[in-house]
C-alpha cells in the first residue's frame, strides 16, 4: 500500500507568511491547500507574532503534515527586515515542533534551482514552475503562497533524490 506523505511548505515574514501544503502519492506531486497569513504593521509585534503561530497551528492541525519545509531567511542588506523574518521563522518553527514535523530547511536560491534548475530564477519563473509541478490551472496567490508551495516542492525532490523516501514512494 502507497503511504501518502503531506509537506507544509512555509515562506516567512512578518507582514505576509505564506504556507502551501502538498502531498507526495508514489511519484505525483498534488497541491492540497495554500494561504497567506496577514498581518498588520501597526499591530503590536508581540501580536503580530501569536497571529502567524495561532494560523499556522491550525493548518498544521486541519491539514495534519508531517514534514516542514522552510525558507530560510534571505539577508537583503536591511538587517530591520531580517530580524522581522527571523521572528516570523521562529514562531513557525514553533508551531511545526508542537506537532513533531520534521523540518527541512532551504535557501531561497536552494528552492528556485530544484524548480526551475537555476538558483537565480525570477519570481514568474518559480510560479510557473509551481503551477507546471502542481497541475494548477492558475498560478497561486498570493505569491507568498506560490513561494511556500515552490518550499514544499523542492522538500518533496530533496527527499526523493536524498533517499528520504524510506519506502514510502
Amino acid at each position: 500500500m502507497q503511504t501518502e506523505i503531506r509537506i507544509l511548505g512555509i515562506d516567512p515574514g512578518l507582514a505576509h507568511t505564506g504556507w502551501g501544503i502538498i502531498t507526495i502519492k508514489g511519484s505525483k506531486l498534488e497541491p492540497l491547500a495554500y494561504g497567506s497569513i496577514a498581518t498588520q504593521a501597526n499591530e503590536e509585534l508581540p501580536l503580530r507574532l501569536a497571529r502567524i503561530y495561532d494560523e499556522l497551528a491550525t493548518v498544521i492541525l486541519k491539514y495534519a503534515p508531517s514534514e516542514l519545509s522552510i525558507e530560510t531567511i534571505y539577508h537583503k542588506g536591511n538587517p530591520k527586515s531580517s530580524i522581522a523574518t527571523a521572528q516570523a521563522r521562529g514562531v513557525a518553527l514553533v508551531a511545526a515542533a508542537r506537532r513533531s514535523l520534521a523540518v527541512s530547511e532551504y535557501a531561497p536560491s536552494a528552492i528556485k534551482q530544484a524548480l526551475v534548475g537555476n538558483g537565480s530564477a525570477t519570481k514568474q519563473q518559480v510560479q510557473f514552475m509551481v503551477r507546471s509541478l502542481l497541475g494548477l490551472d492558475h498560478t497561486p496567490e498570493p505569491d507568498h503562497a506560490a513561494d511556500a508551495l515552490a518550499a514544499a516542492i523542492c522538500h518533496a525532490h530533496h527527499r526523493r533524490y536524498n533517499g528520504l523516501a524510506k519506502g514510502n514512494e
